[in-house]
Parts: C-alpha cells; sequence; structure tokens
C-alpha cells in the first residue's frame, strides 16, 4: 500500500489520524484522539480512511500591549 504525508489513515489501536511524515524507516502519524505516533514504516499496519481528518483548533493569539509612543 503506497500512503503519503497528508493521507488520512485508521490503525486497529489508535483510531483515525493523518499521515505527517513517512521514509523507509519510519512513519509518523498524528491520531485525532491518541495524538502523535511514530511506526516502524516496515511493521505498521495501517488502512486508508474513508472522509477527511477533521479540522484542528489552532491556539488563540496573544494580543501584544500597545507601547505607547512618544
Amino acid at each position: 500500500m503506497h500512503l503519503k504525508p497528508g493521507q488520512y489513515i485508521r490503525h486497529a489501536k489508535y483510531g483515525c489520524g493523518t499521515i505527517v511524515a513517512r521514509d523507509d524507516d519510519r512513519t509518523t502519524v498524528e491520531f485525532d484522539t491518541a495524538g502523535l505516533k511514530m511506526f516502524v514504516t516496515s511493521l505498521a499496519a495501517f488502512e486508508v480512511a474513508e472522509g477527511e481528518a477533521p479540522k484542528k483548533k489552532r491556539p488563540a493569539a496573544k494580543r501584544r500591549a500597545k507601547v505607547p509612543t512618544a
């Protein structure tokens, strides 16, 4: 199976997630509920998941105080 970064997959233990990085040795997946996990590529068992990854909430931007001008 040819999986690539950005693809939405399903894992038997961790559920659905998005492939973040993949090479011959390691595959890194950001799971919807389990967080970031790394697998040995040759041993990893994934299947393509239906649908799209849920949108991640971006952290709120911190507001900077205005500096008075002289």
